[in-house]
């Protein structure tokens, strides 16, 4: 059996969070590739080490100071190395990083620092095999990501590499500079990983115990998911709920590896077990509740617009025009609504409203600003009655008017907006029919 490992900034902030990593990997002798984080926050008033690079090589590629941010830097890791008490010096390192803060050489490598120093500690206090990963992930000259090169080379270099600590986040491209994922890369990094050795399992160490129901931010210590579906996730994380990189999930998803949300600070619970399918019943109707604020809908009601051929393609070329992307777009016979970004669209707003006029001569265009949307997403809505109904329910007992619902032909989510003001209350009162009811 063979397990990939993937451990985030908080599990690897100080010594002492390297010594929980540590424990959690020999207590499992099937753990055998771990993808490494950069150094997170110790505590809240702390900065995490990507920061701090980034902050050195915008003063060293601009010829001003950056010495004592530098130090800073180099103190994080040997505190670290000293605590585990390793017989490891960086100094050859932090010599190459500097000449090439100083060259300019780019904000991706800078970056992607972080993760290649934590990844040689991490070797070396484990007595695994350091592989970096720029010799191994690989991004075209646009920068996207090379999938099938990057599992066929890394399938090789690991088919006979029994134990290995590979760095996350960053890659290379062909002329060897460095390219690196967005934010929390890393989680896609331990993905790729996962694919390329068939791993039976992929879990990634965090500091929470498996992904929430909803925001703890809202709702006071929501339920755990124990077992979500890789499309209920992809619903979720699409409307803003965290914990894992959403790109994380494709690589796996083509192997049908199942990912494990695993907890560095509580590693004796269960966490959240992400799979392709399941056929085991989830213990409410609904598997998680998240949205966002910020939306701006766009009503347009023209007589018989459903009988005009083309007409959705034409509206929709205004917004293409102007590069603004849609979220919904709910229709009725004579009226048609499109959700967008608000901040993406209040730039535009008149052209596109003239666009709109132009192109289909509406009888009306209307705005209304200041929305949000909510996914309620759960497999276990599809057969059950009533759900669109128990929402509702539970909107109007908290007095909250609901201005757009949307589900679904799969019947896996429902998208509900309402004003910005009522988001939290909304969520509430979704989370206490569904959730807080059935405890």
């Amino acid at each position: 059996m063979k397990k990939v490992v993937k451990f985030g900034g908080s599990s690897l902030a100080s010594a002492r969070q390297f010594k929980k990593v540590g424990d959690i990997i020999r207590a499992d002798k099937t753990r055998r590739y771990v993808i490494p984080s950069a150094p997170g926050k110790r505590n809240s008033k702390d900065t995490k080490v990507t920061d701090m690079l980034y902050e050195c090589y915008a003063a060293a590629s601009a010829g001003a100071s950056y010495k004592k941010i530098l130090e800073a830097i180099k103190a994080r890791y040997q505190e670290i190395i000293d605590g585990l008490e390793l017989n490891l010096n960086l100094d050859h390192e932090f010599a190459t990083i500097e000449e090439n803060f100083v060259k300019g050489i780019g904000k991706d490598y800078a970056a992607s620092r972080g993760e290649y120093l934590n990844g040689i500690v991490m070797a070396n206090y484990l007595g695994y095999e350091f592989i970096d990963a720029a010799e191994v992930i690989f991004f075209d000259e646009h920068g996207n990501f090379e999938a099938e090169l990057t599992n066929k080379e890394l399938s090789e270099r690991l088919e006979h590499v029994e134990r290995a600590v590979i760095p996350g986040f960053y890659g290379s491209k062909h002329d060897g500079s460095i390219k690196t994922f967005s934010r929390g890369g890393s989680d896609v990094t331990g993905s790729i990983v996962a694919r390329a050795i068939h791993a039976d399992l992929y879990e990634n160490w965090t500091d929470v115990s498996g992904f929430l129901v909803t925001d703890p931010r809202i709702v006071e210590n929501p339920e755990v998911i124990e077992t979500i579906t890789y499309k209920e996730l992809r619903e979720l994380a699409y409307m803003g709920a965290g914990v894992l990189h959403e790109d994380a999930i494709f690589p796996v998803r083509k192997e049908g590896i199942p990912i494990n949300i695993r907890n560095t600070n509580r590693p004796e619970d269960k966490g959240t077990l992400i799979v392709e399918s399941t056929c085991r019943k989830p213990h409410y109707t609904i598997t998680g509740i998240a949205g966002r604020k910020g939306f701006c809908a766009i009503n347009i009601e023209k007589a018989m617009m459903n009988s005009e051929v083309g007409f959705g393609r034409k509206v929709l070329g205004v917004f293409e025009k102007f590069g603004i992307s849609f979220e919904h777009m709910p229709s009725g016979i004579d009226t048609m609504t499109i959700m967008v970004h608000q901040d993406e669209f209040e730039e535009y707003e008149q052209s596109v409203i003239a666009g709109i006029h132009r192109a289909v001569e509406p009888d009306l265009v209307d705005l209304e600003a200041d929305l949000a949307l909510i996914a309620v997403v759960g497999r276990g809505m599809k057969g059950t009655r009533g759900t669109v109904g128990r929402i509702f329910s539970a909107l109007a007992h908290a007095r909250i008017n609901v201005k757009m619902i949307d589900q679904g032909s799969s019947e896996l989510n429902i998208i509900i907006g309402v004003k910005n003001s009522d988001f939290e209350t909304a969520i509430k009162a979704i989370y206490d029919i569904f959730i807080t009811a059935a405890i």
